[in-house]
This record gives structure tokens, sequence and C-alpha cells, in this order.
């Protein structure tokens, strides 16, 4: 009978004898593989000469209307009331929302459009102080997806495909470029308080099959900006240290045995949790910001936690070399109430958004800083219901908008059109796939080079699709 004190399972078994040699080869290149990754990301260098460094992303959550914001329509205004035609609309499917209805009547929109910037850009009523800095955005105005829904189209944004547990962008650049400031994670979110609308999932900032230390930080807003940072009552720094010391050596003990990459993400977790005892209170720190920049940022930066606020982090972080800084702002989802909720939304973010871009040029950093604003699809240009004062739209994914600065993509320049009634795209379309290609080279990246295999297939950002759009770039 096999005693039991000799059993092993099947890694050990593997690991000590005949593939031994093999184990000890692994465990050699883990450790090469996890150093160059936290000092410099698997690819070591960019593939090629970089325009961007860092990205921050303005993520609008539920979907902001395009056609009340940044793609004037003054046809759909002019047949406000009028159906829908179905050589328009060409027998594409509807939500739920909508599909049901009898009528599908045009809806214009109540806001003013106006053109701003030596090109002469159309900007919303609502968006006076991104109006202001039209010379310095490159408005895409014929972006699609085929998620119709906000779970799916969330998650293909973020992930670059419908189905929750791939990477995320963010964590894509972490694995690829590593960190730029070893006191600082190389993936921040944001998330704006007290927010309503669709649930933000901690999958659109995971790292999916990814090793986990490329997921991203969400930063709270609390006096606790990470939650269990701090050290428990009566733990010094001097303690903290040594506990750590020791936690490493068993760690290192176990890989020895047990070649698992996991186990050094744990080391590394826990000592960039330590690093960021001091980095993050000093990163989070507004106070010692300018008068003039807190006031550039609006009334809402004295609030932690506000987008205004957040905005401001964004920068802060940027300069101390966080890689991407995602903020979400949620509650754009206007099926009903839009003429009364978006100016309320707007006044939220326009103005700091704005400053922010407005900040960077300041700081010197506009120039490897990419700046992303939209949302993950965009609105009918018909009502949801009934025509009334207080309108909606239902979610549009053949086409939407959104707006980049910096980072290398051309200023004061709109890219794609679309139909004079804002319902399909009339020229260069801009798929998902083909935005996150074109931000990846953005950093040095080629998208179909940034691999990683997982279950007998390597993966990728853009997964089989994507291509980069020159014309976007400076």
């Amino acid at each position: 009978m096999l005693n039991p004190s000799l059993a092993v399972n099947r890694r050990a078994f593997l690991t000590q004898s005949g593939l031994g040699l093999g184990g000890i080869a692994l465990a050699q290149l883990l450790q090469q593989d996890a150093a160059a990754e936290i000092d410099r990301g698997v690819l070591g260098e960019p593939h090629f000469p970089p325009k961007a460094k860092r990205i921050i992303y303005l993520f609008m959550s539920g979907a902001p209307s395009q056609l009340d914001l940044l793609d004037y329509k003054p046809e759909l205004n002019r047949l406000h009331g009028q159906q829908l035609p179905d050589s328009v609309r060409g027998g594409q499917r509807l939500t739920g929302m909508s599909g049901n209805q009898s009528s599908i009547p045009l809806v214009g929109s109540p806001f003013k459009f106006s053109q701003h910037g030596q090109g002469g850009a159309w900007f919303s009523e609502l968006l006076p102080r991104t109006a202001s800095i039209a010379d310095d955005l490159c408005v895409v105005r014929s972006m699609y997806t085929e998620a119709i829904n906000h779970g799916p189209g969330v998650t293909f944004l973020q992930t670059g495909t419908q189905i929750a547990g791939r990477p995320s962008m963010g964590a894509w650049l972490s694995y690829g470029l590593g960190q730029e400031n070893a006191n600082l994670p190389s993936f921040v979110v944001l998330i704006t308080k007290d927010k309503g609308g669709q649930p933000l999932g901690a999958h659109l900032w995971g790292s999916g099959f990814l090793p986990t230390r490329h997921q991203g930080v969400l930063l709270r807003a609390a006096q606790d900006p990470v939650l269990y940072l701090g050290n428990p009552g009566g733990v010094d720094s001097k303690s903290r240290r040594q506990m750590l010391d020791r936690l490493r050596e068993l760690h290192e003990h176990q890989f020895s045995a047990t070649p698992d990459i996991e186990i050094r993400n744990r080391i590394e977790h826990y000592e960039m949790a330590f690093a960021m005892q001091a980095s993050i209170p000093e990163a989070t720190n507004l106070a010692d910001e300018p008068r003039h920049v807190l006031d550039a940022y609006g009334p809402d930066v004295s609030q932690p936690g506000t987008f205004a606020a957040n905005c401001l982090l964004a920068r802060r972080l940027a300069e101390r070399g966080v890689r991407f800084i995602q903020l979400y702002h949620q509650d754009w989802d206007h099926h009903g109430g839009l003429p009364t909720a978006l100016p309320k939304l707007c006044q939220e973010t326009d103005q700091p958004a704005a400053a922010l871009v407005q900040d960077l040029k300041r700081c010197g950093l506009l120039d490897d800083t990419l700046v992303v604003w939209g949302g993950e699809f965009g609105r009918t240009n018909y009502c949801q219901g009934k025509i009334q004062a207080n309108f909606g739209r239902d979610h549009h994914p053949r086409c939407f908008s959104l707006w980049m600065a910096g980072g290398g993509v051309k200023p004061g320049y709109v890219y794609g059109e679309t139909d004079e009634l804002g319902y399909n795209i009339a020229l260069n379309g801009l798929h998902i796939h083909d935005l996150h290609a074109t931000l990846l080279h953005l950093l040095g990246i080629d998208h179909e080079r940034l691999t990683y295999k997982f279950q007998g297939r390597r993966y990728r950002l853009t997964d089989v699709h994507g291509k980069v759009v020159q014309d976007l770039l400076s």
C-alpha cells in the first residue's frame, strides 16, 4: 500500500520527476519575465517610437447623445415629428424598448449648435468649455459598434469583446509596457461618486487571463483611497517592512517548489501596496495645487470623488508616471427626460474635461498624453415613445461620436460623417477595434504583436480585427 506521506500531486510529480530540469528552467524564466514586466513590460520597449506615453480615458457611461452634443443635424430638426424613413432604417434591428413602437418619430435637438475653432467644428451650446478648445480636439463622428445594450457595449469598449472576462485596455498596456513609476500602479481607475445609471463591474478594469498585477487599482473618494493600504493600529512602517520581507521568503520558498507566476504576482502586490503607502496620499492630496488651477476645474473640484476632482487627480497621476488612467462618469442613459437631464450632466463634465486638456498643455504633458472622451454607443435620431417636451432617445450602435486630444492625434480635426439624419455612417466609419488599434499604435505598439497565449490560442485587445487609422494621426 502506498505510504500517504509519499503521495504527491500532479504538479509536484511533473516538477520533481523527468520534468524537474524543465521546472527549474521554467522557474528561472518566470522570474526573469516577472522582473521584466515590473520594469518595462513584456515588450521591453515599444515596437516603434511612440507619440503618447499614457492615456487618460474619460468614459461617459450610459451613452451621451451625439445628436445633442457633437453631431449637428439641421435636417433632423427640419423633419422633427415625421416618421423615420424605411430607406434610412434599412431593416436594422431596434432595442426591445422601442422596437415595438407603432410610431417612430424623428426628433431634432432642442439645443443650439455653433461653429468653433479654425476648422469650424460644430458643438452644442451644452459644451461651451469643450468648444473653446476646439483647436486642440480631434472629433470622431463615425464611431460604430455591434453592441446594442449597455453591459456588452461598455465591456466591448473597455476590453475589445462584448463578453466579460477578457483583459481591459489598461491591463493590456500594463502588461505590454509595464510601469513608469515603481511606487505607483500603471493602471488607475476613478469613478465619480454618487452617480446612478448602469452599474460598473470590476471586470471593466480587470486583467482577465493576464497576470493579476496588471488589473486596475480603484481609487475611492474616501480618507483611505485604496482599501487596506494603511497599516493597522500598532504597526509601524518598520514592522510592516519586516513582515513583508519574511512573507517574501515564504513565497519564494513556495515558488521554488511550485513555479506558479501568480505567486510572483502576489509578492509584487504586497510590495506595490507598501510603496503606495507613501505615493498615494501624496498623489491624491490636492492641497498643493495653485488657486488658479483649482478654479479652472470648477467649483466641484474641492469635493473628493466629483468628476472635476477626478480630472485634476488624473493630471497629477499622469505627471507621476501612471500609464493608463480610467475615469467613469455614469448616468448618461436618457431614454426619457433628456432635455432636462443632459444639461446637468454637461454642467458636471464640460468644464473639468476642457480644463484637463488645458492643464496638461500648461504642464507640457499634452503632447505625450492622449485624452479620450466618449461613451459606449450613441442615441437614436427618433423619440423613444411619443414625442413630448421631455423626450428621450434609445440606444443606437450604428453611429456615435467621441473626441480625443494630445498624444499624437490631429488637433482641430473632424473625422467621419453620418447621414443627414444622423442614423447611418456616410463616410469613414471607425469601429471599436480600429479605435483600439490606433490607441495602441500611438503608444508605440503594433496591436497584432501584443498577444498572450491562453487555453491554446493567442489573444490580443483587437481579437482578429482592427486597423490603424492613419488619418487620425498628426
